[in-house]
């Protein structure tokens, strides 16, 4: 598309949806300002010179709960600022629909940080990265199968219009300069590091940004250490921000920085204190010295550092994101992160060192450190099986399968997130075992195969592309795919779900699909299976544990509401719910995760506390669940 008439297109919707902006003078405070002084090479607050101490923190990864304890650690630690990323997809799951309230009150989020005496960066994106399922676009962008997303493709740039025409004027009134706490602005993130490079892409964004944020907004952007990343990521107008960690040359980094922004304060964006974990890896840790050493070699030079992150909570429910750089990978619900708060917002020796570096450059809050939240072990809780995931498509599909000759992608049915099963039939008799395959490597991302409801084995993406099943003329076919998240950086992110391409079994082209949209989610935050008449299966035998199966149990309330941590030894893989809230992914059997973290707001401290399992291959003959009083994040990793 010509990028003349996307910037148009954008600009067109801005200004039709003007009446939404906020104007710039009516917050106006003349005695606040921040802007950057490029003759003293620093930022100014207030006229004077401003030099900022920051770590990052998620709202979309913490119980709004607990959002006031974990600002307020971070204030005490010494930082006089926070750096806060907008998941897009977060708030408009839906095309049209928009959510800031609950989990997703930004502006409550923003108003607790105020309180509490920090300023904060703001990233809105729209792409944010982050190891966010899909960077945090939304899926609901797929449905155009030839988008061209982070570019001036007129359907994107459209959509991206009309977010930032609601969210934008929702931020303006807490500009620092307009009475607020927000001080500096991101526009995209880290750009150049994507393939298109499209710098008309970028200009837009300026506009949009600058018309509903005003001129006086510091916008900036930020990108990594290299010449490539940099040229392609950065924009006049929008001052440059580089971003490293511990293992850096950090006088070569700024350099760098320099280069594009010869004049005005040197700043690290992201200077990264721990680092994410992929399933099937080591768990990732940084050594505090390292840290240490370069955070205060920083400061010396009086730049500007935001720590990434300070604390990085828990992708919970679908939110996780993905890399494909070789093969898919995807990222582990911990979201810990080796950071100076860990997952449960705990304080930790990490956080302590750097306290006390903070001192030696400005005034730290007198007073303790707020103490880690209560833990409790509330023990052992045995599960009941339910049946399978065949079985209860009537619960878990209430609008039932949709018909088709071919598979259909999740986007095609607009179901973004989760599972979808495909039924089909043998089309003869396979008395042999016959290889069910997938040719173009066309799951995504894995998929559990039952002929009968009878478990066969699973196809999973770039790993396993071949199984074989037997069975009988007309028996039943299921498909369970999972989506384990879409990937979130470089140019895989047209990242599609489901089946993508035809199945062949045999010789034979796989044909005539129901395909039921699950919508598991919905149905336990109704109270299923708990509410339901539905009786548990009893006397199992050992050969009635494989398969997409559901298991359900509860735990008494004892008077507690304190965070714990679940363990599923001897489980496979799979998801879990308490109290109709989805934890994450478990997947022990490749690691290096073994606990979930289980906020206390999420138990009830007087009624029946309830569990629900989704175990998708092999559950223990066992049936127990535990839950402890501290989390397992490093076991050694099997590739089962």
């Amino acid at each position: 598309m010509a990028a003349a008439a996307a910037a148009a297109a954008c600009l067109f919707v801005a200004i039709n949806l003007a009446f939404l902006s906020v104007s710039g003078n009516m917050f106006q405070d003349s005695k606040r300002t921040f802007s950057i002084d490029y003759n003293n090479n620093c930022f100014l607050k207030d006229g004077k010179t401003f030099q900022y101490i920051s770590g990052s923190i998620h709202y979309s990864r913490i119980p709004r709960a607990y959002w006031r304890d974990r600002l307020l650690k971070m204030y005490m630690t010494g930082l006089n600022a926070i750096q806060v990323y907008v998941p897009w997809n977060f708030h408009e799951s839906t095309q049209g629909v928009y959510s800031f309230t609950g989990d997703r009150d930004l502006v409550h989020f923003l108003d607790l940080a105020n309180k509490t005496g920090l300023l904060v960066i703001l990233r809105p994106g729209p792409y944010i990265c982050a190891e966010w399922e899909m960077g945090g676009l939304p899926a609901w962008l797929l449905k155009k199968p030839n988008i061209i997303l982070r570019s001036a493709d007129t359907d994107y740039l459209q959509a991206v219009s009309n977010w930032l025409a609601v969210l934008l004027p929702k931020l303006k009134p807490w500009l620092y300069i307009n009475g607020g706490n927000i001080i500096t602005v991101q526009v995209e993130n880290e750009y150049g590091s994507y393939f298109a490079c499209d710098h008309n892409y970028m200009r837009t964004l300026r506009t949009l940004f600058r018309f509903f944020l005003g001129e006086n907004a510091v916008l900036f952007t930020v990108d990594g250490n290299t010449d490539k990343e940099m040229s392609c990521g950065s924009l006049e107008g929008l001052y440059a921000t580089v971003d490293f960690g511990t293992d850096t040359n950090i006088t070569e980094a700024f350099k760098r920085q320099r280069r594009f922004e010869p004049r005005g304060p040197l700043v690290n964006s992201e200077f990264y204190t721990g680092w994410l974990d992929y399933w099937g890896d080591p768990h990732a840790m940084v050594r505090i010295d390292k840290l240490i050493r370069g955070l205060t070699e920083m400061l010396v030079m009086g730049a500007n550092v935001n720590m990434y992150m300070f604390e990085g909570g828990t992708n919970f429910g679908y939110w996780n994101g993905a890399d494909h750089d070789t093969r898919y990978r995807s990222v582990v619900t911990s979201y810990d992160y080796d950071a100076p708060l860990s997952e449960a917002g705990d304080p930790t020796e990490k956080l302590m060192a750097i306290r006390e570096v903070i001192k030696m450059f400005r005034d730290v809050p007198s007073g303790p450190m707020p103490p880690a939240t209560p833990k409790f072990a509330y023990g052992f809780v045995t599960l009941k099986k339910l049946d399978n995931i065949s079985s209860l498509l009537s619960t878990i599909s209430p609008r039932g399968p949709v018909k088709s000759l071919y598979p259909l992608t999740f986007e095609e049915l607009k179901q973004y997130y989760g599972y979808m099963l495909y039924r089909t039939t043998l089309p003869r008799d396979l008395s042999e075992p016959t290889p069910l395959i997938s040719p173009l490597n066309g799951v995504h991302d894995r998929a559990y195969v039952s002929v009968n409801g009878v478990y066969q084995g699973l196809l999973e993406r770039d790993i396993a592309l071949v199984i074989n099943v037997t069975g009988k003329q007309g028996d039943t076919v299921d498909i369970l795919v999972e989506n384990m998240g879409r990937v979130n950086f470089g140019s895989k992110i047209n990242d599609y779900k489901g089946i993508l391409n035809n199945l062949i079994l045999g010789q034979d082209v796989l044909t005539d699909w129901n395909i039921y949209p699950l919508d598991i989610d919905g149905a336990i935050a109704r109270g299923w299976p708990h509410s339901n008449s539905l009786k548990p299966k009893s006397h199992i035998k050992k050969d009635e544990l494989v398969g997409p199966t559901f298991y359900m149990g509860t735990f008494p309330p004892n008077g507690l509401n304190w965070d714990t941590f679940l363990k599923l030894h001897e489980w496979t893989k799979g998801q879990v719910w308490i109290n109709g809230v989805n934890l994450g992914r478990y997947w022990p059997a490749r690691g290096p995760q073994q606990t979930l973290y289980v906020p206390g707001p999420l138990i009830s401290p007087t009624q029946i506390n309830n569990i629900t399992v989704l175990e998708l291959e092999r559950a223990p003959t066992h049936l127990r669940a535990l839950f402890m009083d501290r989390p397992l994040l490093n076991a050694t990793a099997s590739k089962s």
